[in-house]
């Protein structure tokens, strides 16, 4: 018979058991679904209780800006879906990229960056982080001897996002992170379009994950957050910089985010299949010069995503012939999709990339990036396909 005390049913349950189960320490009324706690201190039971908490010699809540029972609970959830041994949870996903930096980057120190990120990423380490003495150089995301080229002796960290945001480039996070590490360098791994339902970075060498979880992680529009995973000593070092900043999310997002955990499996494989069937019916558009999707065969990344996702995600772009004037006239004629630059929603949404998630680049970096005047981003959304569909040719009957 096993003794129960030291069984523990979560030690090699799958994915959806995690994504349900895990980090649940319920309290003394037995609550089945977990608990909320809006409170922004705790009482300690003695003075010498409350040393020891302040000193981190003993374990327990101090103050809800760094140690709240609801996010830790979505931090040990989020850490068991992406294999991680801890995860830090932060007030947005840019929160959790300012973290990382502010946490393990000292003045003089240099990264590396795609330049296939979201574009106020790049505005963080361009326009700000520069001002502290940080060197950043911007290398294309599948230029494998760009990034050799560009490490320094100063170079601590490789940082990137795969699938990319929003030409859905696919980077070979196994070879970079050899490079990284052969270079004494972290890799960074925005994880925003797959979540760890598709795609577990960590496992294919890299370092840190982080997380936008305002998109998928949630799943229907709801809240802002963001969460950093990996390894327990750089986690000590973000949560210690959250301790101070404050940068932190709210309890009742984390129970938000929670929620969305239970499901992202189940989400993640629906946007995944409505998606292929969309860039498929798009590669057949007249109107259509190309769509940037990894499910597509004759995606240069196909393969590599094949081996290193386990499906390739909700989000999309495409191409429509004429410009900006033409982009505009399509998403002005939908009815169905929302107009939006928020992604990982439950309802579809589609964007201008240029005039919106990309407008703070200057021309010459959107050109570098990619990102044309004509270019529309789908995030590809749970209802039904057939409707979806319906409603891109609405968006193309507007093209004059």
């Amino acid at each position: 018979m096993i003794d129960d005390e030291d069984f523990n049913p979560l030690a090699d349950a799958q994915f959806e058991t995690q994504g349900v189960r895990s980090g649940i320490s319920r309290t003394h009324e037995g609550e089945h679904s977990e608990p909320i706690f809006v409170t922004s201190s705790y009482v300690f039971s003695n003075s010498e209780d409350a040393a020891e908490r302040f000193s981190g010699a003993a374990s327990g809540n101090v103050y809800s800006r760094y140690t709240n029972p609801t996010v830790r609970t979505f931090e040990k959830r989020l850490a068991a879906l992406e294999g991680a041994e801890a995860a830090v949870a932060t007030a947005s996903g840019m929160a959790s990229i300012l973290s990382v930096c502010m946490a393990l980057f000292k003045s003089g120190d240099h990264v590396v960056c795609s330049r296939d990120v979201f574009g106020t990423t790049i505005s963080l380490f361009s326009n700000y982080l520069t001002k502290f003495g940080i060197e950043v150089t911007f290398v294309p995301l599948l230029d494998i001897e760009g990034w050799r080229d560009a490490v320094q002796p100063n170079t601590v960290m490789f940082f990137l996002e795969t699938p990319s945001n929003p030409l859905c480039e696919i980077a070979d996070l196994a070879e970079l992170s050899k490079l990284a590490h052969l270079n004494a360098a972290l890799l960074v791994v925005d994880n925003c379009f797959c979540t760890p339902a598709l795609q577990q970075p960590l496992a294919l060498g890299a370092d840190i994950v982080v997380h936008s979880a305002t998109k998928y992680l949630d799943g229907q529009g709801r809240c802002v957050g963001g969460a950093v995973v990996g390894h327990q000593q750089h986690m000590d070092e973000v949560l210690t910089f959250l301790r101070t900043a404050g940068p932190t999310m709210s309890p009742f997002n984390a129970w938000i985010f929670l929620k969305g955990l239970e499901t992202l499996r189940l989400r993640m494989e629906a946007h995944s299949r409505s998606a292929l069937v969309i860039a498929e019916w798009l590669q057949q558009q007249p109107t259509v010069e190309r769509v940037y999707y990894a499910g597509l065969k004759d995606h240069p990344g196909h393969a590599l995503a094949e081996r290193q996702q386990s499906a390739y995600g909700g989000v999309l772009s495409f191409l429509v012939k004429g410009g900006r004037e033409q982009a505009w006239q399509f998403t002005d004629a939908t009815r169905l999709m929302s107009l939006t630059a928020n992604l990982g929603d439950a309802k579809t949404t589609i964007v201008h990339p240029a005039t919106t998630t990309h407008a703070r680049l200057s021309s010459q970096q959107r050109k570098e990036a990619g990102i044309d005047e004509g270019l529309i981003r789908m995030a590809v959304g749970l209802e039904h396909v057939e409707d979806l569909i319906a409603d891109l040719q609405r968006g193309f009957t507007g093209i004059r």
